[in-house]
């Protein structure tokens, strides 16, 4: 269990949520998310009747209003556990698109049904030939009437498989780079909008990820979500938030790594003696709380500089750059702290593992991030 009770960005009412969050989290059934691919739509209500989806949306459209300090804490119990649920997706990111865009009719379509679970959402940037260059996308929206015709293509798309709605960035001008993107809300029910596979990853076999399909999808003027052509600047306002929820799961996923690792090395006996006895175990688990450590004053630091409204584009990259890196670091580490058993899908920490070789690519590549941050200098 995740220890928050020294972590001064909480209170009382903060304590009391996450317990929610963790009661919530627990009855959730990871093994059937594996072997699935994808979570099951009970589970979702389940989430949406506890509170635990879109905190931040306002009482106006049926959320708490809350801060993005309890997105966080759904992020880290539902991290800390090993599940691959696209909650956050929902939450941290399509949820604050709508927010800050949405026209009131679309708000009050669409938010009620992610806060209830009701409705699964996905947002698809990424294109087969462009990746972590968004400015290279080609899926192209082009005037109909008063309306849009849509066409493309995108893949690695979370909750693609289970979304009823999904933000399709597209060009609305041939004009290449930055300008010319629009962002645009696709129903399920749209003809021409195809899903491709559920699409066979590494890791995070508990969440579904897919390709989608776009043929000359007829949407009337009403779905396009905010300003024609405005829609780069908007996905550049919102993914310092979707970098920070990264870092929060990468943090608490990093502990329990290492949670993880003291428990077997406690438990596992060598040549004697415990594998925790040996000063190699030892030196290793320390060097892996020290570097906990300081990522949690890291995290809190900028969790709360978010929550201010302070947290820069280049310090939420920074954040994603340090915390997935350390993920990673650390789950390797306490995989080899396991020896053989590390690597039997039967214990935690494979799965872990697994899931975190992901955190490095999605939201921006590490190298993005390295020269997001450079720009900032």
């Amino acid at each position: 269990m995740l220890d928050s009770s020294a972590r001064t960005i909480f209170d009382d009412g903060h304590d009391a949520f996450r317990e929610t969050v963790r009661r919530v989290v627990a009855g959730l059934d990871l093994d059937r998310h594996e072997r699935e691919g994808a979570v099951e739509r009970e589970a979702w209500r389940e989430a949406g009747r506890a509170g635990l989806l879109c905190p931040g949306v306002p009482e106006a459209y049926g959320g708490p209003g809350l801060d993005f300090s309890y997105n966080a804490i759904v992020g880290e119990e539902i991290s800390y556990v090993g599940a691959a649920a696209g909650f956050t997706l929902q939450s941290d990111i399509v949820a604050d698109y709508l927010i800050a865009y949405g026209s009131a009719e679309q708000k009050r379509r669409w938010l009620p049904g992610m806060i209830s679970g009701e409705v699964v959402t996905a947002i698809a940037m990424t294109e087969p030939g462009a990746g972590s260059d968004l400015q290279g996308m080609k899926t192209l929206a082009r005037r109909d009437g008063n309306g849009w015709r849509l066409s493309g293509s995108k893949t690695y798309i979370t909750n693609g498989q289970s979304a009823d709605l999904v933000i399709v960035c597209a060009r609305t001008t041939e004009e290449g780079g930055a300008k010319g993107i629009s962002l645009f809300l696709v129903e399920a029910g749209d003809d021409g909008f195809t899903r491709g596979r559920n699409l066979d990853k590494i890791g995070l076999h508990g969440n579904d990820t897919s390709e989608l399909f776009f043929d000359e999808v007829a949407l009337p003027g009403d779905r396009l979500l905010g300003g024609e052509n405005a829609g780069f600047a908007m996905l550049m306002n919102q993914l310092p938030q979707e970098r920070l929820s990264i870092a929060v799961q990468a943090q608490a996923a990093a502990q329990r790594a290492y949670d993880l690792a003291v428990e077997f090395t406690r438990g596992r006996r060598a040549f004697g003696r415990t594998v925790f006895d040996f000063q190699n175990t030892r030196f290793t688990l320390a060097d892996m709380k020290a570097r906990l450590q300081v990522g949690w004053a890291h995290l809190d630091w900028a969790i709360a500089r978010h929550v201010a409204g302070k947290l820069t584009a280049a310090e939420a990259s920074a954040a994603k750059l340090w915390h997935s890196e350390e993920q990673f670091a650390l789950a390797d580490m306490a995989l080899q702290l396991h020896g053989g058993a590390g690597y039997m899908n039967e214990y935690p920490i494979a799965r872990l593992w697994r899931d975190a070789r992901v955190t490095r690519i999605y939201g921006g590549t590490s190298e993005i991030m390295k020269e997001l941050v450079a720009r900032s200098i």
